[in-house]
């Protein structure tokens, strides 16, 4: 019971610990008004009410090991409270106080042999561990053994249960350590879960700007292609316009097909068309980016909830040992009390065994440094943001580009051959049989030169204007006009506005 007593002894007042009892991060204990004492004596400048500290934070240094304690904003008044050494100060009390008065009426029950009911247990038979009386040893079962006093085995049995009992209150104080620790690898496990998740986060974020950003250049690029192309055919529009404005009312079915909604709503088909494939491109790798980053979150979230419960474990088995422990105490210190050595000693080798068995506690498991760490899930997306950076979404269309080329020289070829044959039919030898040819053949085997030229052939339909490339439409809309007035230029068939240069 005096070394029980002696950790129970506040290091400030020298005297047992008063109730509130405070437990330091270091895992000593104060009385509560101690603690205070000693936090007015390090803050002497912080205001004071009635006594007690009433400014929040500060901090002052364990008079037990000088490790510094930090105190939060309910200063003293926020340590924890050590509950398992206040119940063990009210159990030592109360058994101190029980032990006193009811020690007369414990010692007229002095326990009686079996084997001799008359004689009571005066001695304890160190062979096989237990108390008997004087005849077991000279005539029954203990004759043969060794045997002792019985106060000196009872004073040897009741140190060993006081130094166990010891030993569990500062085994006590370490568990409580563990398990403030494992409330600190819970919190720091979420704690970097939820800074991992924040950061996979960012970098998904990272290529959905990017991503973005491109998309806005290729939907601004296809824009800006629209309006120049809408450009372009207008002014040819225009151009062709004024030119046709002067040739007779016939022309005006030439002038509708190349009118400017219809080809305007071409245009603005095929860019809607192509913005809503780009969008769908993107957001396709929006879906691959969406769906990587939710697999990497349910992994995070996984392998979090995989150690919280791992932990969580290991801090109820702390604590089920913990409680087990200061059940085990309350008895110890409830068999010392007992005066008869006899009674003690038939109890104290259980109880000694379990004390023993409970002190070790180098099976448990302990949480690995580093535990907590979720530094593994990273997301690194500056090679990708800079290979999306870099790509070039322009498609060339440079076969497009050559056969355009080719169709211009061939309509210029026959623009030439147009040209020459008009003065081979106006030479001298045939001047004066020409010079009776009258204006309407003329007209007539021009028109069907140039019907040749701007009809498809047999069976084959005519293609639709908005199938065809802008300068194949007003091609085919001079060409018919010209075949319904019966006038065909040699100047309109070689005009350059006519291909694209």
């Amino acid at each position: 019971m005096d070394n029980l007593e002696k950790q129970l002894i506040c290091p400030i007042c020298l005297e047992m610990f008063s109730k509130p009892v405070v437990i330091l991060p270091c895992q000593h204990n104060l009385c509560r008004k101690c603690a205070n004492d000693i936090f007015q004596a390090s803050n002497p400048y912080l205001p004071t009410r009635g006594g007690n500290t009433v400014a929040a934070g500060g901090r002052f240094r364990c008079p037990s090991c000088r490790h510094e304690v930090v105190l939060d904003r309910h200063g003293v008044y926020g340590l924890q409270r050590n509950l398992l050494v206040e119940n063990i100060i009210d159990l030592y009390k109360q058994e101190s106080t029980s032990s006193s008065k009811s020690g007369p009426e414990r010692k007229r029950d002095q326990p009686m042999c079996e084997e001799h009911e008359d004689e009571k247990i005066n001695i304890y038979c160190v062979t096989c561990e237990t108390p008997t009386c004087s005849l077991c040893k000279v005539f029954g079962a203990h004759k043969d053994c060794e045997v002792a006093p019985l106060d000196k085995v009872f004073q040897r049995q009741k140190s060993e249960i006081n130094d166990g009992i010891a030993m569990l209150v500062g085994n006590n104080d370490r568990i409580q350590g563990i398990i403030s620790q494992l409330e600190e690898s819970c919190r720091t496990i979420e704690d970097n879960c939820r800074r991992q998740k924040s950061q996979v986060c960012e970098k998904f974020d990272f290529l959905y700007a990017i991503l973005e950003e491109r998309k806005g250049e290729m939907t601004q690029k296809i824009t800006s292609e629209q309006e120049e192309k809408l450009q372009y055919v207008r002014t040819l529009k225009k151009k062709y316009g004024d030119h046709l404005e002067a040739v007779s009312k016939m022309v005006e079915s030439g002038i509708q097909s190349m009118d400017e909604p219809e080809m305007a709503l071409f245009l603005q088909d095929n860019c809607r068309r192509q913005k809503s494939q780009v969008c769908e491109k993107f957001d396709f790798l929006y879906a691959i980016l969406e769906e990587r980053k939710g697999e990497m979150t349910q992994k995070i979230t996984s392998e979090q909830e995989e150690k919280l419960q791992y932990v969580r474990t290991l801090k109820k088995k702390y604590g089920d040992h913990l409680e087990a422990v200061s059940k085990m105490v309350e008895s110890g210190i409830q068999s010392m009390d007992e005066p008869e050595m006899a009674l003690f000693l038939q109890n104290a080798k259980p109880l000694v065994k379990k004390i023993t068995e409970a002190s070790d506690i180098s099976h448990f498991e302990k949480v690995e440094r580093g535990y907590e760490n979720m530094d593994h899930f990273e997301a690194n997306f500056e090679r990708e943001g800079k290979a999306l950076r870099s790509i070039d979404f322009i498609k060339e269309e440079e076969a497009e580009e050559e056969e355009e080329a080719e169709e211009g020289e061939e309509e210029e070829g026959e623009g030439d051959e147009e040209v020459h044959t008009e003065p081979e039919q106006s030479d001298g030898e045939e001047g004066a049989t020409e010079t009776q040819v009258t204006k309407s053949e003329q007209m007539a085997v021009k028109s069907e030169a140039a019907a040749e030229a701007a009809c498809p052939p047999t069976g084959e339909s005519p293609p639709h204007p908005a199938d065809m490339p802008v300068e194949g439409v007003i091609e085919q809309s001079v060409a018919l006009g010209a075949v319904e007035t019966g006038v065909l230029s040699t100047e309109a068939t070689a005009d350059p506005l006519l291909y694209r240069s």
